[in-house]
């Protein structure tokens, strides 16, 4: 079941939305097409939802979610003026895969470039990616 922005209701500059998915691959598009609608006309959405899209795939290929009956949770946050929070929480177990190839293996250092930080937390029975991308700054006049 998905929750849905507090400020659709309240009007507040803050608000939090997660849904839980399936982990199967196809669900990774579901993850985007979730965080796009409630993410419009916010600074960095185009950011936060291909930050979303690395991490859900990461939770799907790589982690115990992948198991039969697996599941992974997306959740956001935004806070008009400061920063919008992305993370994806998965089933924990030890990452599957290893290094990169040319095709494959950089979806971190894509969180990387995009996020003003981000972390990984947890452990074999659950772990969570965050990432913050930071609101732009006003933009000076005669620039």
């Amino acid at each position: 079941m998905a929750e849905y922005p507090a400020a659709a209701l309240t009007g507040s500059s803050s608000w939090t939305c997660s849904r839980t998915f399936p982990a199967c691959r196809d669900q990774v598009r579901q993850a985007r097409a979730f965080l796009r609608p409630v993410l419009a006309g916010c600074p960095k959405a185009d950011d936060a939802i291909l930050v979303c899209s690395e991490l859900a795939a990461n939770a799907v290929v790589h982690s115990a979610s992948a198991r039969p009956g697996g599941r992974f949770t997306i959740r956001a946050e935004v806070r008009e003026g400061d920063y919008l929070w992305v993370e994806v929480e998965d089933e924990g177990g030890r990452w599957a895969g290893g290094g990169g190839s040319a095709e494959r293996g950089r979806g971190l250092e894509v969180i990387a470039a995009l996020a003003d930080y981000w972390d990984i937390r947890g452990d074999d029975t659950g772990r969570t990616v965050c990432a913050r991308l930071d609101w732009p700054g006003p933009v000076a006049d005669g620039a």
